[in-house]
């Protein structure tokens, strides 16, 4: 009865959320009395596949057809339920991204399972199976009990973290057959360069009207890139069309949770501190002292956003050239 885990891939590469629901899933297996299993979906090397065994896993079930390589959501999910009703899996664990969120429930409904969305933590399994999750926007905690016999969780990314020790995981060969899809995939585009898409970065930088125009972004652009941080802007910035609407982050764009949060002339809106306020380190650049978002701020500079910008790009070079 062994614990399956989802390996997220994008081009063939496995996504860094599948280390951390790998160490999450193995964890929970550990303290089970079970195992931890992954499955993929589509091409991938067999050699990176198993690196997840320093994860804790020991075995990955690759389904390699090609037709797992377009992201359908509904052919996902059969494939997720056929192969956990082969392995003998009754919990399955998602990375709560954009296939975690899109697959999980489609995997609930199929097995008449209890499910989480979000989960913090591990689960408690010292009397029942309770869940951890956030709530009311990242303001409070909801303890959540499963009691039906399979069940389905989708770990928020950067909760649990991942945790690498040593060995390597068994690559087997598992035969799903694709079913019928619904949709028909023409394109797919995704964002250009090397930083890591919003919902699985731990660095981000982030602006917003502040910045007083598009034309002066180059300074968020530079501190970002000196922290090797992923670029993101709140959702006036993006309605008015200074940045692209996927950098929007925010209670209706994108929820995140890295491990530094830096925002640029934002005051720090209820909707927007809702996407943001699980991030474990804020700093807030503001000439406003009255600025809500310093109630939300671990750091708190009070200053011209063009002036402190700057000197701190600076510094974190001069920092960095010296290490």
């Amino acid at each position: 009865m062994a614990i399956l885990f989802i390996v997220d891939l994008v081009d063939g590469k496995v996504k860094k959320g599948s280390f951390e629901v790998a160490s999450y899933a193995s964890k929970l297996a550990a303290n089970t009395g079970t195992e931890a299993v992954g499955l993929a979906l589509g091409t991938a090397n067999d050699s990176d596949l198993a690196d997840l065994g320093s994860y804790g896993t020991t075995k990955i079930y690759h389904a390699s057809n090609n037709a797992f390589n377009s992201f359908d959501a509904g052919v996902y999910a059969q494939a997720v339920k056929d192969a956990a009703d082969k392995i003998g899996a009754h919990t399955v664990i998602f990375s709560m991204g954009l296939t975690g969120k899109a697959v999980a429930p489609r995997v609930a409904v199929k097995m008449n399972a209890g499910i989480v969305s979000g989960a913090v933590a591990l689960p408690d399994t010292s009397n029942g199976f309770v869940v951890k999750k956030g709530a009311f926007s990242g303001k409070a905690f909801a303890l959540v009990s499963i009691n039906t016999e399979n069940k389905v969780v989708s770990v928020t990314p950067n909760a649990y973290g991942a945790t690498k020790g040593s060995g390597t995981a068994t690559v087997e060969a598992i035969d799903l057959i694709p079913a019928a899809s619904r949709i028909t995939v023409k394109e797919v585009k995704r964002q250009q360069g090397d930083v890591a898409p919003l919902p699985e970065a731990e660095l981000v930088v982030s602006a917003g009207r502040g910045m007083k125009g598009p034309e002066n972004w180059g300074i968020i652009e530079d501190l970002a890139a000196s922290l090797g941080a992923t670029t993101a802007c709140s959702r006036p910035v993006a309605d008015v069309g200074w940045r692209p609407h996927h950098e929007h982050v925010g209670q209706t764009g994108v929820a995140i949770r890295p491990n530094l949060y830096i925002a640029v002339g934002i005051s720090g809106a209820i909707q927007h501190l809702a996407g943001v306020n699980q991030s474990k380190t804020i700093v807030v650049i503001n000439k406003d002292p009255e600025a809500p978002f310093f109630k939300a701020a671990d750091y708190g500079v009070v200053g011209d956003l063009f002036e402190v910008v700057p000197k701190l790009t600076e510094a974190i070079k001069k920092f960095k050239a010296q290490q």
